[in-house]
């Protein structure tokens, strides 16, 4: 058993029957009074994301966690096949586990989060920025480039986009999979 001491960025808890990951927090001493902690938790079956102030010395339960790179091979339906590149093996994941599915191409590797008592995967990270052909767009207006000004892509994973003016059908961008956002274009 750990206590409030041992929380961290990144912790993995066993808290009010679930696992909780702590996203922040932050060690409070007040004047008066006897110190706390103050975290902001997300469930990781849900994806829920609660504060939680726990009292300075209580004990808390943590869980072990892996990580492991796999290789996005396929999907059918709502389950989503990874293989280990090392031993070979597949295993399924369901698409409400996976921070942007719809970004998924074959041979993309991934980080999965396993919990180690129960074998099971938590979440699938796909990389922070992807390389993905712009399979249609507008076409830009000659001259229209003194401002900022942005247009719907479609991807070929299918994702609508909002690019530069000067991309065009058939060019390959990166794109930030948290928000889907353009970052660059990327050179040939």
């Amino acid at each position: 058993m750990a206590t409030t001491a041992d929380i961290k960025n990144g912790l993995v808890m066993n808290h009010n029957h679930g696992l909780w990951q702590v996203v922040e927090f932050l060690h409070v001493k007040p004047g008066k009074g006897p110190a706390f902690i103050r975290t902001k938790l997300k469930n990781l079956t849900s994806g829920k994301v609660v504060d939680h102030t726990f009292n300075s010395g209580v004990r808390i339960e943590r869980v072990r966690i892996e990580i492991h790179e796999y290789q996005y091979i396929y999907n059918e339906g709502e389950m989503y096949y990874f293989m280990n590149l090392e031993s070979f093996e597949q295993i399924p994941v369901q698409r409400m586990a996976i921070n942007a599915p719809e970004f998924l191409k074959d041979g993309l590797v991934c980080k999965l989060q396993f919990y180690v008592e129960e074998d099971r995967v938590l979440s699938c990270d796909l990389p922070t920025h992807i390389e993905t052909e712009i399979t249609y767009t507008e076409p830009g207006i000659k001259g229209d480039t003194a401002t900022n000004t942005m247009k719907p892509a479609t991807t070929d994973t299918g994702v609508e986009i909002r690019v530069p003016l000067f991309i065009n059908t058939g060019d390959v961008v990166k794109v930030d999979t948290r928000t889907k956002d353009y970052v660059e274009r990327v050179k040939k």
